[in-house]
């Protein structure tokens, strides 16, 4: 009886580790770590029942750097994490739940997609859904 087991590619640990230190620094307030991760002109944008918002990305990093880290804590816990990738194109797929101070704020699905430049994978766009209900 033969066993199959499929490792992951060089790419898909080279996205993930870019996705993990995205949300490093989300959690650590950290705007230059989330700098780090991105390339050219991020395109940010969050769609819900009411429609779709984009978010300018130097807005954000000034929204993460206006938070308190000692009187509030966020955490975005990844569900799952599913990467796709044809050549310097990739895209990732991960719900999430997302917690203010431990407390349930909300859940989603992040949608990332990257591109290799200079050998490096960097994210570029970033969509997610927001909802309070039907999280499972």
């Amino acid at each position: 009886m033969s066993q199959m087991t499929f490792a992951q590619s060089n790419d898909e640990l080279e996205i993930k580790e870019v996705i993990d230190v995205f949300f490093e620094g989300l959690h650590a307030g950290d705007t230059l770590k989330i700098k780090e991760t991105v390339g050219g002109k991020v395109i940010m944008q969050s769609v819900n029942n009411s429609g779709l918002k984009s978010v300018i990305f130097s807005d954000f990093l000034k929204n993460i750097a206006s938070i308190n880290p000692e009187t509030t804590k966020i955490k975005e816990k990844i569900i799952s994490l599913n990467i796709k990738s044809d050549g310097v194109m990739a895209n990732a797929w991960a719900p999430y739940e997302f917690y203010i101070n431990s407390e349930f704020s909300h859940c989603g699905i992040n949608s990332f997609q990257l591109i290799k430049i200079e050998g490096n994978w960097k994210i570029i766009y970033i969509i997610d859904t927001r909802r309070k209900d039907n999280c499972n």
